[in-house]
């Protein structure tokens, strides 16, 4: 028996549900993201991360909230893609560099609130759902609402299964993002903004 293999597929070779979502991932990016043509494996996954994606986008967390969830559930599931992605992405924000930097090591965030929120992220994960008080708490004196809590258990939610089928599937990074490359280890280079 040989083991799973999910070769990338492209907008003539996917199933035929999975084809329009190809053609427009290619647009949006300028390229076929390596975890996109991957999943296109099973449609339905495909869609129903997209939607997640796109359901996250419009919480009332702010960008750099969700990039902080993001990258926490990354880090945690050690998803190399997500890690380099979600890293070039804040790249050209220089403000970001010192968040980025402590996200990429799994270290404290310098800014309290965004710290708040990757403890409670990270205890989503880590205790399933059982939130410890001390998490619950700190994340309402740094101003989360109840509504934004759960929203950020919809954005872990998302990005544990983003990251479960980039691990599956073994998505590689693509060249665009192949600068902010990032290893599991704790050796991991800085990145500055210069790097975009």
């Amino acid at each position: 028996m040989t083991p799973l293999e999910f070769l990338p597929l492209a907008a003539d070779t996917a199933p035929a549900e999975a084809r329009p979502i190809l053609a427009a991932s290619a647009r949006q990016f300028g390229f076929l993201p390596s975890p996109v043509a991957r999943a296109a494996h099973a449609p339905v996954l495909l869609k129903h991360l997209l939607a997640g994606f796109a359901a996250f986008d419009h919480t009332s967390l702010a960008p750099i909230e969700r990039e902080v969830i993001a990258m926490t559930v990354a880090h945690e599931h050690a998803c190399h893609y997500c890690m380099a992605l979600h890293t070039a992405l804040l790249a050209g924000a220089p403000e970001h560099a010192a968040t980025v930097e402590a996200l990429r090591a799994g270290t404290p965030i310098p800014d309290a609130r965004l710290e708040a929120l990757r403890r409670f992220a990270r205890a989503v994960l880590r205790e399933r759902g059982r939130v410890p008080e001390g998490e619950q708490t700190a994340l309402r004196a740094a101003g989360f609402t109840d509504a934004q809590a759960l929203e950020a258990v919809l954005g872990v939610g998302v990005y544990a299964l983003s990251t479960f089928v980039n691990v599956v599937t073994r998505a590689e990074v693509d060249a665009p993002f192949a600068a902010f490359a990032w290893r599991p280890d704790g050796d991991v280079p800085a990145i500055t903004p210069s790097a975009a």
